[in-house]
């Protein structure tokens, strides 16, 4: 940007070093001001490439937490699961030498646990065109699961915890199966199909149960 003096006539020597001091400070401030903003849109650039960066899986990572993670969900709403909450696993008691068997509501409970975390680690990963399919599909499995551990299966755990009939026991869980294991089938099935492709894509040696 060009600044043009005005041509003052009477006394010029006086009047040109108190125009040129300003314009000087003019011409500097909006450099600076340029230069700080220029500074300013780079840092904001690299911000965003190295959170991009920080949030995009590697390539096995992508496979662990979206595919590989779901065997631990595997017998959701079949008997898979029927079996974890009849026969619960051991655990440490107070002492190191007391084993005590876990509550029902403990076995869910760790369940939802894991499952809302491995879905908090999908929510944060970018996805790419390589990885769009097996994450996507895996945020929708983990959708339709979350809600389930959260009633239906703490309910089936306290009746089983406070030693309910046998009979409400048993409805209860072939309601679950009956409502919910169907779409589960597709859900998992659809993302071990991408997941099996996506696998082959990248020579991840995988030994495949189905």
């Amino acid at each position: 940007m060009q600044i043009f003096l005005p041509v003052a006539a009477p006394n010029p020597p006086l009047i040109k070093p108190v125009l040129e001091r300003p314009l000087g400070k003019i011409t500097l401030l909006k450099n600076n001001h340029m230069l700080s903003s220029l500074l300013g849109r780079l840092c904001t650039l690299a911000l965003l490439m190295a959170f991009a960066a920080c949030n995009r899986p590697s390539t096995e990572k992508a496979f662990d937490v979206a595919v590989l993670n779901t065997n631990m969900i595997v017998g959701f709403a079949n008997s898979g699961m029927e079996r974890e909450l009849e026969s619960p696993s051991m655990k440490m008691g107070k002492t190191k030498d007391e084993v005590i068997q876990m509550k029902r509501e403990e076995v869910v409970a760790a369940k939802l646990k894991f499952v809302e975390e491995n879905y908090e680690k999908l929510k944060g990963f970018s996805q790419t065109d390589d990885t769009k399919n097996i994450i996507q599909q895996s945020l929708a499995l983990h959708e339709f699961m979350l809600p389930v551990y959260k009633n239906e299966y703490t309910k089936l755990a306290t009746l089983y915890d406070s030693g309910a009939p046998k009979e409400a026991i048993d409805n209860l869980k072939q309601s679950i199966q009956e409502k919910y294991f169907p779409t589960f089938e597709k859900l998992y099935g659809q993302l071990i199909s991408s997941g099996k492709l996506y696998a082959k894509q990248h020579n991840i040696d995988v030994r495949w149960a189905m």
